[in-house]
Parts: structure tokens; C-alpha cells; sequence
């Protein structure tokens, strides 16, 4: 029964065939192939090639490209993108964070041809409309550099709602208006205790005890006071780091003369002023700009911090100079020994001496607590490691790789920027005293060398490639991490595990 029922089904699949197509005809087929025979054999290539002579040719009045919106919507997205860059370029974000970001927005704007070009002091943006209409060009101008995180963190959750499709662009330049308008969320004199909290834990952290940390935690207050009253009156930050490098060792040498501190007081305090000072320079975002190839925003973020230190540099070695020429006692700056059972005390310096730096740059509350765990763990990792006898750079690189690839990996589930967790934790292991150090070589000693400051310069860099390195490393990890999480996502108790990014009109 069931081969009669095959049989009548393969008849009727014959007669359908024959219904839907002609008869074939076996002479046209067999011309067909001598042809096909004789001809010359194509290659591969031959086929995305037309013959010549034969070249297709354009349609006169045909439009080429992208269909895109009228030109005050495009003026319109144009301008909210290159806002939101400056903001990530005040705060210190690397060229290529900028550049991706800005592509993101325009994309998820509507506009999917742009190109991006950043550099130091200004962003340009340029839509191409295709061959018939000419190309719009927007430029911003990133006129001034300041540490709010806050500020920082909340323009990266407008860029996800932006991308996500749960903002359009006219509800996104409103926020951003009330983001970049809006007060630091402490009060100045909550950040001047922040720095001196900073030179406190600092001092803590070279082997200072509780008397040097308290005296270092006023002088660096008094440093930021006095900053600040120079920032009103315009005064170029090249002088405002000679006025601090000057004040702090003269500040401390003064305290040692009159015999009411210890001997040792002025190198620790110094060198934990010089620590704060150096903190708030770009070096993480000039490494970054370039090991990633935007060369030209590297050599400004370069120039930048080189000016800045030089201004330090001046400030320390002028008051070293006027302290001899005064007949002042010079102490000699020695690096202490660490000890195993002082590990504890660097772990806890160093969560505090990051907590610190984070409250200093006006982040959130959730921005500090992640900030301190990096600090942690960046400075136990590098405790350890010089008590194993590693040198100095190589436990830097280390640590700092560490500290980059937990915040790569961390940071945005917790939702906060990897940038904030990566300049925090590297700040208490900052080459402070390292640095004073090898001025007080230069300044006291007739023919003295440069090793030392060199020395001071390769932590520097060992720490700025060491996160960026670390931030590398955390990417495949964090892409990992999301497709586990998506296929271990059990029954949920409210809400979906991943919003959709459709949204209700």
C-alpha cells in the first residue's frame, strides 16, 4: 500500500514538472554546450569584471549614497556628538574612546557615514551625503581640562541610553545641558580635604608615621588652597606647579629647622606633596593615544605632562637651592625598607590614597568604593612583589596591568567608567619620593646625574602602559563574562536579564 502511494506521488511531482516548464529540447541543449565549450574559460575573478568595452554605465540624475535626514537634523546630531567628546576629552579619555564613541552616537543617530578626527585641542566630525549633496563639517574646540568623574560617568550613561535607542536626540542634548550646567556634587573645601586625605595615606604608605602624615596632610591642603586662589587670577598651570613643588619642600624643610618634627619629616612630606601633584597629569591617556596610533594627540598629551612635571621639577629644585643658600639642615632622601608585617598598612594606604583621589575628582560614591578595592589591590600586588626583590619598574608594570584589566572587567558591570578605576588605583604607586629623590641629587650634588629622575620616569610609563595594557587583556574576558551570563540566566524574580532596545512611543 504504501509503495502504490510512493508511486502515484513521483507521477504527479513528473506531471507537475512537465506543467510548470517546457519540453526540453536535447539539439538546443547540445548547441548549447559546444558553445559553452569553445568559448575561452573564466576565471573566478572574471565575473565581478565586466568585459571591455562593456563597463555599465551610470544613470544620468541617479543619487549615490545614503539617504539622509534634512540638513538641520544632521547640524543638530552633529553638534550633540562633538559635545559629548569634548566632555570625554576635559576629563582626560583617550582620542580612540572619543572617536568610537562619537561614531556610536552619529550611527545611532541616523548618520552611518562619518568620519572622526581628534586631536588635542579640537574634535572635527564630517557626514558624507552621498555623490550628489556635499559633505557637513562640525568643529568643537576642547578649550578647557578639568577632573569631575561625575560628570564624566553620567555622559557615559547618556551615551548607552543614546545607542541603546531609549533616547532621541533632542531629549539627549537636554540632558547633556543639565549634566555639563550642573555644580560639582561636593563642595570645594569636601575636595581640599580629599588632597590632603591623599598626601595623608601617601605618607603612610612611604613609612611615615602618624605625626609626618597628619603635617603632610596639611601642607598638601594648604598647596590646593593656594591653587586655587591662583586659578582665579588666570595664573598658567606651568607656574601653578612651580608655586607647589616650591611651597611644599620649603614648607616642610621650614618645619624641620625649627626642631618640631622629625628629621626625616621634609622628605616624606615633600615627596608625598609631589605625589598629589603629579597625580591629576594625563600620562594613562597619552600612552593610550599612543599605543593606538593617534600620534598627534599623544605628542600634545605628552608635551602636556612633560610641562607640568617640568614646572614641578623648578618648584623643587628652587626651594632646595634657597634652603642651602639659607644654611638650612638638608636631609638626604632614603626609600624605606618594606617588611612584611608593613604589607598591611600599604594595602590600607593604598585604598585610602585612591579613595582619596576619586572624592578629590568629584566622583560618586559607587566611583570611590571601586576606586579604593584598585588602589588595594594595586598596591598589595606591589608590596609583594618588592618584598619577592623585584625591582621597582617591573612590580609597577605589574600591578598596574592588574589594576587595569579588574577595572576592564569590572567596572562597567558596576557601572562606572574605567577610566576613574584606572588613574584611581595607579595613584598611590605614583614614583613621589622616587622623584624628589633624584632632585635633591641634581640640586645638592655638583655633578649630579639623572639616573635617579630616570629611574622615576620608567614607573611613570610602566604604570601608563601597564593599565592600558590591562584594559586590552579585559576585553575578550568581559565579552566572555556576557555570554555566560546570558546562557546561565535562570528564572528571574522581575524584569528581563537584558532590556530590549525597543522602546514604547
Amino acid at each position: 500500500m504504501k509503495s502504490t502511494q510512493r508511486a502515484r506521488t513521483a507521477a504527479v511531482r513528473r506531471r507537475g514538472w512537465h506543467i510548470l516548464e517546457a519540453p526540453r529540447d536535447r539539439g538546443v541543449e547540445r548547441e548549447h554546450r559546444r558553445k559553452q565549450g569553445s568559448g575561452p574559460r573564466r576565471r573566478a575573478w572574471h565575473i565581478l569584471e565586466a568585459p571591455t568595452g562593456e563597463q555599465p554605465a551610470l544613470e544620468t540624475g541617479a543619487e549615490h549614497g545614503p539617504a539622509l535626514p534634512d540638513d538641520a537634523t544632521v547640524n543638530f546630531v552633529l553638534d550633540l556628538a562633538l559635545r559629548i567628546g569634548e566632555v570625554q576629552m576635559a576629563s582626560g579619555a583617550g582620542a580612540s574612546d572619543v572617536t568610537a564613541t562619537i561614531l556610536a552616537l552619529t550611527s545611532a543617530l541616523g548618520l552611518p557615514h562619518c568620519e572622526v578626527d581628534v586631536i588635542f585641542t579640537s574634535i572635527t566630525v564630517t557626514c558624507h551625503r552621498g555623490t550628489d549633496m556635499n559633505p557637513v563639517s562640525a568643529l568643537r574646540v576642547v578649550r578647557s581640562r578639568s577632573l569631575d568623574y561625575t560628570r564624566l560617568s553620567q555622559t557615559e550613561m547618556l551615551v548607552r541610553q543614546i545607542t541603546r535607542g531609549h533616547m532621541g536626540a533632542e531629549e539627549a542634548y537636554a540632558e547633556l545641558h543639565r549634566i555639563t550646567t550642573a555644580p560639582h556634587p561636593y563642595p570645594r573645601w569636601v575636595a581640599t580635604l580629599a588632597w590632603g586625605g591623599m598626601a595623608f595615606f601617601i605618607t603612610l604608605l612611604i613609612g611615615g608615621g602618624f605625626d609626618i602624615a597628619v603635617g603632610a596632610l596639611v601642607i598638601s591642603a594648604l598647596i590646593d588652597r593656594l591653587g586655587r586662589q591662583l586659578n582665579k587670577y588666570a595664573l598658567p598651570f606651568f607656574f601653578q606647579q612651580v608655586v607647589g613643588g616650591l611651597v611644599a619642600t620649603m614648607l616642610a624643610t621650614v618645619a624641620v629647622e625649627t626642631g618640631l618634627v622629625p628629621t626625616r619629616f621634609s622628605t616624606l612630606v615633600a615627596a608625598a606633596a609631589i605625589t598629589v601633584l603629579l597625580s591629576g597629569l594625563s600620562t594613562v591617556s597619552a600612552v593610550q593615544d599612543a599605543i593606538t596610533g593617534y600620534n598627534v594627540t599623544a605628542a600634545g598629551r605628552t608635551m602636556e605632562t612633560a610641562l607640568m612635571s617640568a614646572g614641578l621639577i623648578t618648584g623643587v629644585a628652587l626651594a632646595l637651592n634657597l634652603a642651602r643658600a639659607l644654611g638650612f639642615t638638608q636631609v638626604v632622601p632614603e626609600i624605606p625598607a618594606q617588611t612584611a608585617l608593613g604589607l598591611p598598612v600599604v594595602v590600607l594606604a593604598g585604598a585610602g590614597s585612591a579613595a582619596c583621589f576619586a572624592v578629590g575628582s568629584y566622583a560618586t560614591l559607587r566611583s570611590m568604593l571601586v576606586a579604593a578595592a584598585a588602589g588595594a589591590i594595586g598596591a598589595g600586588v606591589y608590596g609583594s612583589m618588592v618584598l619577592a626583590t623585584f625591582d621597582t619598574i617591573t612590580s609597577s608594570a605589574v600591578a598596574a596591568t592588574l589594576v587595569g584589566f579588574c577595572g576592564g572587567v569590572l567596572a562597567r558591570r558596576l557601572r562606572v567608567t574605567p577610566l576613574v578605576v584606572a588613574v584611581s588605583g595607579i595613584t598611590p604607586l605614583l614614583p613621589g619620593l622616587s622623584t624628589y629623590r633624584g632632585l635633591y641629587e641634581l640640586a645638592t650634588q655638583a655633578n649630579g646625574n639623572v639616573s635617579t629622575l630616570m629611574k622615576a620616569v620608567a614607573i611613570g610609563l610602566a604604570l601608563a602602559a601597564g593599565v592600558v595594557l590591562g584594559e586590552y587583556l579585559a576585553q575578550p574576558v568581559r565579552t566572555g563574562l556576557g555570554r555566560l551570563e546570558r546562557k546561565l540566566a535562570g528564572p528571574r524574580m522581575a524584569g528581563p536579564l537584558r532590556p530590549s532596545e525597543g522602546r514604547l512611543e
